[in-house]
């Protein structure tokens, strides 16, 4: 039986183009004040849904919404919604026990059915979402009381496997389920009060929450900016009191200004994501030239203030998929990329049949955008940008309507099969994709993955198999790891948590 206590973490620190990021530790709940914490973000949220794990989404989950487990920034798993959780000795199933005395923001009380509900949900590849490649390797499951559920697996499954299930669950009220992309419908610690689009929302405490002495601040709004200048001008005025998702080059810049600059463990990873079922990406060839045609030094330099690392596989620096040899063999390499170029018979004009979709908001994603669009040119492929502002690139971007495009991929720091949460490495349901699968080696690939619970040796072939699979198939070009949920403070503030996967926490986050 598993049992553990909650604990409150300290700020780990960061070091970054020669400037420390290092953060303080948390103060104590009864040093800090409330009042109305403002923070500025960079994008619109796409939903209310909590299985839509988009980053765009990342400062309000944590806000709405519970998980049945959490991590620690260390990867430790402690109660949340479940109190406790048995893993079957076949690792076969896992059984949790559900708080008691907790209800949803509608009053409905937390039970076993909201569990049961959610995990349906999960299971559809037509509602699931991000949650949808997770759910893979679940058979069934029940609930023998109201506080008891039961989740059966089709195989034995690796202990942290399960346990990332379970911290991706966050249970949804059975009566908001269908509703949930327009409206909430959590235990979290603050409610929905007004939602103007494009320009802010705003929540309040939630006064039945079930966590002691929290949330600390009874108001919570979020200001929508359209440039990252725009937020930084907006704390350094006193306008805003946090900067949530800002850029790196912001964050150096406000640090050496004194401002608190906070970095989490959960980074993400950038890649270029192509559209494999459009023009001349039909073309494996062709599509495999990509993977020497993106700078990676460029883009972690210019991008991201080389904060971060290259990467040429979808995997951040913790996860055990991790083969740093991909990227000397996949460097940058004009040269060879033409060599493909040929060899793929696509013909010039085929060759620049395409636009570059760049997410027009983001400073970083219109700079990288641009260096690819100067290695292509040096190629002899001139392409276009197609640069669209906040709703419409997001529209665009989740529902698969772009040639190519960058964007960055989170649980990569999880078990591997995880990443297949992220839109464009979804095995089933892919919105960019589509059904069936056009890359049917990939879903294999991430199969033998999920049935790897033997001996080393045995996980080993199935994650190098996964890595060969991918830059073969190469629908996805990963460039560099970075941190993302960066969060740069005014030193009014205290009591900055951190998230695993780097989502705003605001619940412990009060005034000194």
């Amino acid at each position: 039986m598993t049992k553990l206590s909650r604990r409150q973490f300290g700020i780990t620190g960061l070091a970054l183009a020669g400037v420390s990021l290092a953060g303080t530790f948390p103060a104590s709940a009864q040093q800090l004040k409330g009042g109305r914490l403002r923070v500025a973000v960079l994008s619109e949220l796409a939903n209310y849904d909590p299985q839509q794990l988009s980053t765009v989404n990342f400062h309000v989950i944590k806000n709405l919404y519970d998980s049945l487990i959490e991590y620690t920034p260390e990867g430790k798993p402690e109660p949340s919604l479940a109190t406790e959780w048995t893993i079957a000795p076949d690792k076969t199933a896992v059984t949790l026990k559900l708080r008691s005395g907790v209800t949803f923001h509608s009053g409905t009380p937390f039970k076993a059915d909201s569990v049961l509900a959610t995990l349906q949900k999960g299971a559809d590849p037509k509602r699931g979402k991000n949650v949808f490649a997770t759910m893979s390797i679940v058979k069934d499951w029940s609930a023998p009381d109201d506080a008891t559920v039961t989740v059966n697996f089709k195989a034995p499954v690796p202990e942290r496997q399960i346990l990332d299930l379970l911290q991706f669950l966050i249970p949804i009220d059975p009566k908001g389920i269908d509703t949930v992309e327009t409206v909430p419908a959590g235990t979290g610690p603050y409610t929905l009060v007004n939602r103007a689009v494009g320009q802010s929302l705003t929540l309040k405490a939630n006064p039945k929450y079930w966590r002691e002495k929290q949330p600390i601040v009874q108001d919570l709004v979020f200001t929508i900016f359209s440039e990252d200048a725009a937020a930084s001008a907006a704390l350094e005025s006193g306008a805003a009191d946090i900067i949530y998702n800002g850029s790196s080059r912001s964050a150096v810049r406000l640090k050496g200004a004194g401002y608190q600059v906070t970095s989490g463990p959960g980074k993400l990873v950038q890649v270029l994501r192509i559209n494999s079922t459009r023009g001349p990406f039909r073309n494996k060839a062709f599509r495999q030239a990509f993977n020497y045609l993106v700078d990676r030094a460029n883009i972690l330099r210019v991008g991201y203030a080389n904060m971060g690392e290259i990467v040429a596989l979808p995997w951040a620096p913790a996860s055990p998929a991790v083969d740093a040899s991909y990227i000397k063999t996949y460097a940058y390499d004009l040269d060879k990329a033409k060599k493909l170029i040929a060899d793929s018979g696509v013909s010039p004009a085929d060759a620049k049949a395409w636009k570059l979709l760049v997410y027009g908001t983001d400073e970083s994603s219109v700079a990288i955008s641009q260096i690819l669009q100067g290695s292509l040119a040096k190629v002899g492929i001139a392409i276009d940008l197609d640069v669209r502002q906040g709703a419409e690139y997001t529209s665009a971007l989740l529902g698969g309507d772009f040639d190519a495009t960058f964007g960055a991929i989170g649980n990569v720091q999880k078990f591997p099969s995880r990443v297949a949460t992220n839109s464009i490495y979804r095995t089933s349901g892919n919105p960019v994709l589509k059904d069936p699968h056009p890359h049917p080696a990939y879903v294999e690939a991430i199969a033998k993955v999920d049935a790897a619970s033997g001996g080393a040796a045995e996980v080993k072939a199935a994650y190098d198999n996964l890595n060969k699979v991918l830059v073969d198939e190469a629908f996805a070009i990963p460039t560099n790891s970075y941190d993302v949920g960066l969060i740069v403070a005014s030193d009014k503030i205290g009591g900055i948590t951190l998230d695993i996967d780097n989502l705003f926490v605001a619940r412990t986050i009060g005034f000194k």
